[in-house]
């Protein structure tokens, strides 16, 4: 089944992020891809504990999209595809039961991932659970998904001027 988190508000990765918890804690094989991100985000640490647990980042991704050069934007974009390439495998070879894809949907908006390859995951979700978090999905992945859910921001710290807070909102 495919999964999508979307909307504005805080909360999409920590959904998903949660999901992977409860499927591991199951006794199910989790895999978890974070894409425009490079993995220094609090939960990746404990993930990344965890026996068995396949977690993958995009290293060279440490600023927004907005602040890259192109060479810093085809180093994430070659990143991505092989984050991309390697769930494929994991997926086809039967090694995973759920797959978190977090940010795949940004990444593949901005055009920093292969968007065919992307595109297959609404058909390889017929063999395993796949999340893909994101605002604003691509209409071919809203319809092929089972699940949509949708957060959306009613008050946040940062209209106060509060920035991010580690172990809150990274």
């Amino acid at each position: 089944m495919l999964q999508i988190y979307t909307g504005n508000g805080k909360g999409k990765t920590t959904a998903a992020i949660g999901l992977a918890v409860r499927a591991y804690g199951a006794g199910l094989r989790v895999a978890v891809f974070q894409f425009l991100k490079n993995g220094s985000s609090s939960e990746i640490s404990v993930l990344r504990k965890l026996s068995g647990m396949t977690v993958e980042a995009c290293e060279c991704c440490n600023k927004f999209v907005f602040k890259m050069n192109d060479e810093e934007k085809a180093a994430a974009r070659t990143r991505h595809d092989e984050e991309l390439s390697y769930a494929i495998e994991l997926i086809r070879s039967g090694k995973v039961d759920i797959l978190i894809m977090d940010e795949l949907i940004g990444a593949f908006n901005m055009k920093l991932v292969d968007e065919e390859k992307a595109l297959l995951l609404t058909e390889l979700a017929k063999n395993c659970e796949i999340v893909l978090t994101g605002r604003d999905p691509d209409e071919r992945f809203l319809k092929a998904a089972d699940y949509i859910s949708e957060i959306a921001p009613v008050r946040h710290p940062y209209e106060q001027g509060i920035t991010a807070r580690k172990g809150i909102e990274y």
